[in-house]
């Protein structure tokens, strides 16, 4: 898992940053796949206004991405699905269901540890999940198409651009769930 996050403005490159990175794995002939996290309380992109989120990337499952999930579609050449995109709308809603059913057993729901381990959940399950790859690679001047032999095949590489700025109050739960990420 290899985390790309940002200073202190929104908005200044680090989804083709972190595209980019994907390219030099791919390059190398690692598997690669991608997970956007965006920090905001809406469950996806679909209901935000484009003036202030900018346009939205519509996914082949149909889910309503932010537009930097279009840009590690085509540069990694792979297929993403919804659970490419985490947002902190998606994940409590998420650990809200689960209370809901009773899976905490009565236990106070709380951002540690209940938040930063849904959060770390989804991030192990998107980098664990085989994509679907859309187009042939070169390897040593040959076409080869890798998608019969690579889809069922786990990524070896799961790029996470933490969006937003990184001192924002509603980034920490994330912060915190991969920073015990990096611990375990």
């Amino acid at each position: 898992i290899v985390v790309v996050t940002g200073g202190v403005l929104s908005g200044i490159g680090k989804g083709v940053t972190a595209s980019s990175i994907g390219v030099l794995f791919r390059a190398m002939n690692y598997r690669v796949t991608a997970l956007k996290i965006d920090p905001y309380l809406n469950v996806d992109a679909g209901t935000m206004s484009p003036f202030e989120h900018g346009e939205v990337f519509v996914l082949d499952d149909g889910g309503e991405t932010d537009l930097d999930l279009g840009n590690y579609e085509r540069f990694l050449s792979v297929s993403l699905t919804k659970d490419s995109n985490l947002s902190t709308g998606k994940i409590y809603q998420s650990v809200i269901e689960r209370e809901r059913i009773g899976e905490y057993l009565g236990k106070t729901v709380q951002v540690v540890p209940h938040i930063s381990d849904a959060i770390q959940e989804w991030v192990l399950k998107v980098a664990e999940t085989p994509v679907s790859r859309f187009s042939k690679q070169k390897v040593e001047n040959k076409d080869v198409d890798h998608q019969e032999e690579d889809e069922e095949l786990p990524p070896e590489v799961c790029i996470v651009e933490l969006g937003g700025t990184l001192g924002d109050i509603e980034s920490m739960p994330f912060v915190e769930a991969l920073r015990q990420l990096q611990e375990n």
